[in-house]
């Protein structure tokens, strides 16, 4: 198969992609399917040379650093687990906006657990951001990965606390959990293959140029 010489784009399905069309309608750019009806991976648009491709979020930087993807949309939160290595991003997009939170059941002491320095289990799939959390406040804990599901961990008594995305904070509230820590705010950035920036620049500064009006 030849080589695709256009632009490709790497989007996660849901909000990132939803949040994402108004940006590419303001490049002039628009998708011939929607992901969440088509079962297609790689999705044409009204433009020959600029295509989709439909990945899991947190494998959004993986293609892009490796050059499958010329650009994506990732989370602050995937970035930061992924590391960020051999990728440009020029733009935050403040697009699919969250917060990453420390949170446990309702009657678990915290705070007293933080003071006294005791140990505590974490359940997250949020490693990297974790550790550093709780390395800077010189707190001792156990880390537990988990790929979805977080809430339940401290109702079985897997864990005491989770590290986990916040967005409206109904899913803790339904499950007797309560916010106690919040670590950053989370939006979504651009980012950029860096060798694709200097091969296809004449094709990719205008669609960035574009992204970054549409977010004034």
């Amino acid at each position: 198969m030849a080589a695709f010489e256009g632009i490709t784009l790497a989007l996660s399905k849901g909000r990132i992609f939803e949040e994402t069309l108004p940006l590419l309608a303001a490049a002039g750019i628009t998708p011939s399917d929607d992901p969440e009806k088509s079962r297609k991976l790689i999705i044409g648009t009204n433009r020959p040379d600029v295509r989709l491709v439909i990945v899991r979020a947190t494998d959004t930087p993986t293609y892009v650093q490796y050059g499958a993807a010329d650009l994506g949309i990732a989370g602050k939160d995937v970035l930061i687990e992924h590391g960020g290595d051999g990728l440009y991003q020029p733009l935050d997009l403040d697009i699919a906006r969250c917060r990453m939170c420390v949170a446990v059941q309702k009657g678990f002491d915290y705070a007293a657990a933080a003071r006294r320095g005791a140990r505590i289990r974490v359940a997250t799939k949020y490693i990297q951001t974790a550790r550093e959390h709780f390395a800077a406040k010189g707190m001792y804990v156990d880390l537990i990965k988990l790929y979805g599901s977080m809430e339940l961990a401290p109702l079985v008594g897997l864990a005491d606390a989770i590290v986990d995305l916040v967005s409206s904070g109904g899913t803790l509230r339904a499950n007797d959990l309560v916010e106690v820590e919040e670590i950053f705010s989370i939006s979504s950035r651009l980012i950029v293959n860096q060798a694709a920036l200097k091969l296809k620049h004449a094709l990719l500064q205008p669609v960035i140029e574009a992204f970054a009006g549409a977010v004034k």
